[in-house]
């Protein structure tokens, strides 16, 4: 469930507010979240798991606007980090550093030396060699790094190939027949301090059997590492749970949850989740203006204002959103391709899509939008990025303004290319 739907004027609002009105004194394109909608989300991921000790960490990639952090802090969110920038976001937005779990195969010592001194509740850690780094950075810095070896289980989350990550060619995790020794080698060094034991097998999953699969493995690990007196206190399950673009039908967060607790059984660990999209995917939407329509008497385009450099899905795994006119929908319809001013022929949002009939100047919702939107951005062909707008019941609140021509240039600089060199 969502909070954006058609008013009493038949048109698409978010809450109380009409999208023609965020348009109108905004502009677009513009990327607009719901507040309820991602309050909802949260708690409903949160209840799922309200039978064991747990802690819901969001995953920061796929959403890092302040306003959205500064939210699910408020609700008693924990974070999921990969980088230094993210861990700064969290920082700002309120968060506290000892609900942050720092993911990524490829954190640099920088990186890491921020989240020990800040106090982060978890370093994920990926491979032997990040181990023996981080081992590095505790001791010369007098502490011991708290850790968890993020452990891949080499299982199938049927999903595409881009977002899976819990295949054994994947880059992440260390594979799972050489977890036990490197549980032993980070038990001997004395600036780690094992904590937990950590999985994630990929993104926008559809059904429960790969987590369940994954989660059977983790157990069987566990079990080992506590019968070799390795104290594992928590057990970070991932995220990954899909949410609903087009036709998939993901399990809902209860059911997931059941599934993986079953799995789990009685066995005395904290759960500690990931959860990204399935909190905030649906949370928002892009708003983008049709430009024009063309028709090349083979195909009609509708040309709008976003372009891949706004949203990049589409282009990047292929991937549906619904779009639907802002207006109230005409009952005349035509087979479309829409696609954005970008100079690039995968620029699309949409291929031979029957959608209602749109005309230049009309507003148009990419639906779903809300994770890996506008934190995928980029200002390629020298395109300002997207504003964004957080919507609260009657009132919106602009939580990004929109870039401008010349922000796009700032830190850069004309050389004097005409100066001698120096002697």
């Amino acid at each position: 469930m969502n909070h954006f739907h058609r008013g009493p004027d038949g048109a698409l609002w978010a809450e109380d507010v009409p999208l023609e009105q965020v348009a109108a004194e905004v502009g677009t394109p513009t990327y607009v979240y719901s507040r309820a909608t991602i309050e909802r989300h949260y708690r409903a991921f949160d209840a799922a798991w309200a039978s064991v000790p747990h802690l819901v960490c969001f995953a920061v990639k796929a959403c890092s606007n302040l306003a959205v952090l500064n939210l699910l802090a408020r609700l008693g969110a924990g974070f999921d980090i990969v980088s230094l920038g993210e861990l700064e976001r969290v920082l700002r937005a309120g968060g506290s550093p000892d609900r942050v779990v720092f993911s990524g195969v490829g954190k640099t010592v920088p990186e890491l030396e921020r989240a020990l001194a800040v106090g982060v509740r978890c370093v994920n850690v990926e491979s032997p060699a990040e181990l023996a780094m981080l081992d590095e950075v505790a001791r010369r810095l007098g502490v011991r790094a708290p850790v968890s070896l993020r452990v891949n289980p080499d299982v199938d989350p049927k999903t595409h190939p881009y977002i899976a990550t819990g295949l054994k060619r994947n880059k992440f995790g260390i594979p799972y027949d050489a977890a036990l020794p490197t549980y032993e080698d980070a038990m001997g060094r004395a600036g780690i301090e094992v904590v937990g034991l950590d999985f994630h097998i990929g993104s926008q999953l559809a059904e429960t059997g790969p987590f369940v699969e994954a989660t059977e493995r983790m157990v069987s690990l566990l079990d080992e590492l506590h019968a070799r007196g390795v104290p594992i206190r928590h057990l970070d399950v991932g995220g990954g749970l899909g949410i609903t673009y087009r036709a998939e039908a993901p399990p809902e967060p209860a059911e997931y949850a059941a599934a993986v607790l079953e799995r789990i059984g009685d066995r005395a660990v904290e759960i500690v989740t990931e959860p990204g999209r399935v909190i905030v995917g649906n949370a928002g939407v892009l708003l983008t203006r049709c430009v024009l329509t063309k028709d090349n008497g083979e195909t009609r385009f509708v040309v709008v204002d976003a372009g891949m450099n706004d949203a990049i899905r589409p282009a990047l795994y292929s991937a549906w959103h619904d779009l639907e006119p802002v207006a109230p929908p005409r009952a005349a319809s035509a087979v479309v391709d829409v696609v954005g001013p970008v100079c690039e022929s995968g620029d699309f949002f949409a291929r031979d899509r029957e959608l209602p009939e749109l005309a230049a100047g009309e507003l148009v919702a990419m639906r779903s939008a809300g994770a890996y939107g506008f934190v995928m951005s980029s200002n390629y062909n020298s395109r300002p990025r997207a504003a964004e707008v957080l919507v609260d019941g009657d009132r919106y609140h602009v939580v990004r303004a929109r870039e401008t021509v010349e922000d796009l240039m700032r830190g850069e600089t004309l050389p004097d290319l005409d100066a001698p060199p120096s002697a």
